[in-house]
Formats: structure tokens, C-alpha cells, sequence
């Protein structure tokens, strides 16, 4: 998992230190890219999300209004929590707050438009890795100014062998492989991740791609999202995850990328869409600290 630190170094905590920083924030880049015709014939950019630090969605649940706020997905070490802009510890959960942060959208043609965050719906760093955000505009809006739509959010488990994109709104560009294996835990460092989704090898992410979209390949449906890789070999720490089976077994393999499913986030949905962790069979994490 990277991540662009933004606050002055010092000031930083060392939880937060210790995650390699994307290389610039992203929303300040002013130069176009020539190879942008070419990315946008290759993959489906429409909806697609820059952060500062991070890449993210567009997304909207099954049966959402689209005269409702509109939705972002992206992960929640992408969230840039506490005083200092620090990671959410494990064990921690953020649901419904307000919170102000500025985005990007991209259109078809891979144009770029202002967005806003309102609220957090619901973040956190526990079994999973994720931020959802609510904008201050709704659905209709986003279509009324910019002809952007949302993507959809897949409501089952995807399976092995699906064909997947991964588009990073960071990077303005995609990758394309398949699912691999599901993954019973995935730790690092004092994270730990639940049935994660690892990739065939042909899906190179970096840091930046953090929060991107893991899109089943010739649809618009969102089946998971792009969080960590193991960078240098090394066993459970940060930026290097471990495999742990079911008997406890770890594995360690150098380069392999790693993802979040998305599918449970319907379980703790309300009539409204808002995220309710006391709802009979929710599958999202708890707080737990």
C-alpha cells in the first residue's frame, strides 16, 4: 500500500512513515499526457476518480436513486485520518462523517472535473481496505454537468479466472490481468486482510494505483479494489504481505499485487443506502478499538 504523505515529514506519526509515499499529488499536476487517446480506447475511464494520493470510483449500488448523493470507492488507507494525515489503526472503523476533501472525475475522453467529498459513509483498514465517500452532488448532477455515469457495484462474489481491469485515476492508466486466487488472510505489518483477491502477474500496479477499481473486464461492474503488493520479498511486513492459509501456513511471493472485495458492502446497507453496521448479517468489520 503507498500513499502520498502531504503534511510536513516530521510532523508525521510513525505508523504513517513507514508506507512509501506516491510520488506527487496527483490534483496538482497541470500537464496532459499524449498517451491519453490511447488509454481511453483501451480502458473505460468514464467514472474514475483522482485523488491527491490515491485512485478511486464512481460507484453506485444496485437499485440507488440517481437523485441520491453520489458515491466514491476507494480504500481506506487512501483516507487520510487523525491530526496529521495518518493511516486508521487497526481495529478502528469510521461510519458517517462529515468530512471535506477535493477529487477529480474523469470523463470518456479521460477530461478531468472537480468533485467534492461531504461525508465519509463508511472506512476502515480492518480484514478489509476501504473508504466510501459520499459527494455533494448527486448522480443526476454529475450527469447533468459532465455526461460522466457511474460504474456499478457488483453484488456477488467474483471467481477465479475473471478478466479484470484495473484503472488508476492516479496514473491516468489501466492494467489488465485476471483473478488469480482468493487469499484466506493476507497480513501486514498490523494488518490483516480477509479473503483478499491476488492477481496474474500481468496487472503491474504501483503506488498510486491504491483505490483503483477492480472492473470485470467488458463491463462497468466494480467486483473489487486494488490495495497492497509485495515489493521486496519480505515476510508480513509493510508493503510486503504474506499469504496465511487456513492451517496457518505463510507464504511469502516478491511481486505479487494483491485486492479488496466489494461485494459484502450490500450486506449493511440500509432502504437509503447509508452504511448500518447493526443490521442482522452485516459482513463489514466492527470497531474494535
Amino acid at each position: 500500500m503507498k500513499f502520498l504523505i502531504v503534511l510536513a515529514v516530521l510532523a508525521i506519526s510513525h505508523a504513517a512513515h513507514a508506507f512509501p509515499k506516491a510520488p506527487f499529488n496527483a490534483l496538482e499536476v497541470t500537464n496532459d499526457h499524449s498517451d491519453k487517446s490511447e488509454m481511453a480506447s483501451q480502458y473505460d475511464f468514464e467514472g474514475i476518480i483522482k485523488l491527491s494520493n490515491c485512485s478511486g470510483s464512481l460507484v453506485r449500488f444496485a437499485g440507488q436513486p440517481t437523485s441520491s448523493k453520489a458515491v466514491v470507492l476507494t480504500n481506506g488507507h487512501c483516507h487520510q485520518a487523525g491530526a496529521f494525515g495518518g493511516m486508521i489503526k487497526p481495529g478502528a472503523v469510521i461510519v458517517n462523517k462529515a468530512f471535506s476533501r477535493d477529487m477529480k472525475i474523469f470523463n470518456k475522453e479521460m477530461k478531468l472535473f472537480p468533485v467534492k467529498v461531504s461525508k465519509v459513509m463508511y472506512a476502515t483498514m480492518t480484514d478489509t481496505d476501504i473508504s466510501l465517500y459520499e459527494l455533494t452532488e448527486s448522480y443526476d448532477s454529475i450527469m447533468s454537468k459532465y455526461k460522466i455515469e457511474a460504474f456499478s457495484m457488483d453484488t456477488i462474489k467474483p471467481f477465479v479466472g475473471t478478466n479484470i481491469d484495473i484503472v488508476s485515476g492516479y496514473w491516468d492508466r489501466g492494467y489488465s490481468c485476471a483473478i488469480d486466487a482468493f487469499i484466506f488472510q493476507l497480513k501486514e505489518e498490523n494488518y490483516l486482510f480477509q479473503d483478499s483477491i491476488r492477481y496474474t502477474d500481468t496487472c503491474d500496479t504501483v503506488g498510486g494505483t491504491s483505490g483503483s477499481p477492480i472492473i470485470s473486464r467488458g463491463t462497468r461492474n466494480v467486483i473489487g479494489i486494488n490495495n497492497t503488493a509485495n515489493e521486496s520479498g519480505r515476510k508480513c511486513t509493510m508493503n510486503n504481505p504474506c499469504e496465511i492459509t487456513q492451517e496457518g501456513k505463510i507464504t511469502v511471493l516478491r511481486d505479487k499485487k494483491y485486492g479488496q472485495q466489494t461485494y459484502t458492502i450490500y450486506s449493511c446497507l440500509r432502504p437509503d443506502f447509508n452504511v448500518d453496521l447493526t443490521i442482522p448479517g452485516c459482513l463489514l468489520p466492527k470497531p474494535k478499538v
